[in-house]
């Protein structure tokens, strides 16, 4: 898949509102889209600004036939580290902050 096809469905799962959260510690600073802090519209603000070099993939470490996708973006001067997969339908965020 490449990088403007999961850039797209990531937008679209924020815009339906099929997102999910990973459990995870520390999610008051490790996920603001999770805490209320960012909205999806604001990270879908964020996301299209991301180009192909601006994003990797990298297998889940409990599941390694899963990619995990890592955004990492400059956007109005705060620099963005966005970390999700997909999982049927949602898009799972793992880390939204900045």
């Amino acid at each position: 898949m490449k990088f403007k096809d999961i850039k797209r469905r990531v937008i679209e799962c924020l815009r339906e509102g099929n997102i999910e959260f990973a459990v995870r510690h520390n999610v008051d600073i490790k996920n603001l889209l999770s805490t209320g802090d960012v909205t999806p519209y604001e990270l879908i603000a964020v996301i299209t600004r991301a180009g192909g070099d601006d994003h990797r993939v990298s297998p889940h470490h409990l599941d390694s036939r899963i990619n995990v996708h890592i955004i990492t973006v400059v956007c109005s001067g705060l620099s963005w580290y966005i970390k999700w997969y997909f999982g049927g339908a949602d898009s799972i965020f793992i880390s939204v902050h900045h």
